[in-house]
């Protein structure tokens, strides 16, 4: 069968003008409308699991040891709680609707035929929620830790649903030891690395697992990451998914241990996009003859005495874009403000360096429900060879 593509989004726009659903997002930068954002209240340390060995540097794999299980000290999460709550009235001072999921305790341990785990948060929305067009899509995740964390959504998307958005949730994996290469997580970092150069990851193919947080939007074409919390079937998944109107394209960047795409590529308007200047993407010539623009992001400048169990300093290029013109910057990163006030961005300024111990900055912390836009082509008409793959 031959789509047309532009008979169909007309078609679709005229719909959608005629009836507005509450769920509506296609890229990274249209006018943002509607964002649920995170909650730390609730978070518990993870256990330590093959895949915590993994993305954790090891300086804090004893905190994983020594607290796995317990909630996340006090102080930390008041200091980071306050962080969002401050964020979440400037994004309503800019006329953005926010919604949180609901808290709950995810200290409470839990069993399935195949594992025994307790969870960690529901702080970082990106991770388990995308929206395409209308659709919102529910990851399976790849932490064991995770694997309940769709509960404090549970409410905003039945919501949605009765509102007219689609709802789909993806296979949900056994999360059983055949899913992760323990040989691999025995490994040291070094040794990790080398195997990841030749394609090999904690995770393995035996069912699908991803988290949406390595998903990036630019209308028409989805980029997404193999990583150690996204596996290629996964990928598969998403492409036969998502149907002929998306393309999904793999991506791969020179990061020896990849988890999350938003810190690598982050595409902030039509025909420009920053990159992690430690581990470009491989496909730039592709970016390039699609008309883009691949700007290198300023250096961090988070102290190495800050608490990143979860995380590494280039969290500092993990922005919110509000449109075009408007993006929201951790207030203490003045190089990565000035960059984009040098590209023609106005910058708001927002303290978030507390947040940053759980494992993010703002576009981990959020999903962006809504936005004014519709489903464009962005100039990649061509697909990526790496899709052949």
């Amino acid at each position: 069968m031959v789509i047309n593509f532009q008979e169909f989004t007309t078609s679709l726009n005229t719909i959608s003008n005629s009836k507005p659903c509450v769920v509506n997002s296609y890229n990274e930068w249209d006018t943002l409308q509607e964002v649920i954002v995170g909650r730390v209240e609730g978070a518990a340390v993870p256990q330590f699991e093959a895949n915590i060995k993994v993305d954790a540097p090891p300086i804090y794999w004893n905190f994983f040891q020594q607290y796995g299980g317990q909630p996340f000290p006090q102080e930390l999460v008041e200091a980071a709680s306050k962080e969002l709550e401050q964020f979440c009235n400037i994004l309503e001072a800019e006329g953005v609707t926010v919604r949180r999921p609901d808290t709950v305790d995810f200290s409470n341990t839990y069993k399935t035929p195949d594992f025994e785990a307790s969870g960690l948060y529901a702080a970082m929305p990106r991770d388990i929620l995308i929206v395409v067009g209308n659709e919102i899509i529910e990851a399976p995740m790849a932490w064991r830790s995770r694997f309940f964390e769709y509960r404090a959504y549970r409410s905003l998307m039945k919501e949605y649903l009765q509102r007219g958005a689609k709802w789909t949730t993806a296979p949900k994996p056994l999360m059983s030891d055949e899913l992760y290469d323990f040989d691999f997580a025995a490994k040291s970092p070094q040794e990790q690395e080398a195997l990841v150069e030749q394609g090999r990851y904690v995770t393995t193919e035996f069912e699908p697992c991803f988290d949406t947080a390595d998903i990036v939007r630019c209308g028409r074409d989805l980029f997404v990451q193999r990583s150690h919390v996204t596996n290629r079937i996964a990928i598969t998944w998403l492409r036969q998914h998502l149907g002929d109107m998306y393309r999904v394209h793999e991506i791969k960047f020179q990061d020896l241990n990849p988890m999350h795409i938003d810190a690598s590529l982050v595409p902030l308007k039509p025909g420009l996009a920053l990159i992690n200047p430690t581990r470009p993407p491989v496909e730039r010539e592709l970016f390039h003859k699609a008309g883009w623009d691949l700007v290198e992001a300023a250096l961090p400048t988070t102290p190495d005495y800050w608490k990143l169990p979860i995380a590494s300093k280039w969290i500092s290029m993990n922005l919110l874009s509000l449109d075009t013109e408007r993006v929201i910057v951790e207030r203490q990163e003045e190089p990565t403000q000035r960059l984009l006030q040098d590209l023609g961005f106005k910058v708001i300024p927002v303290d978030f360096r507390n947040f940053y111990t759980f494992g993010g900055s703002f576009h981990c912390a959020t999903c962006d429900v809504r936005r004014d836009g519709q489903l464009e082509e962005y100039g990649f008409s061509h697909p990526l060879d790496v899709d052949e793959r």
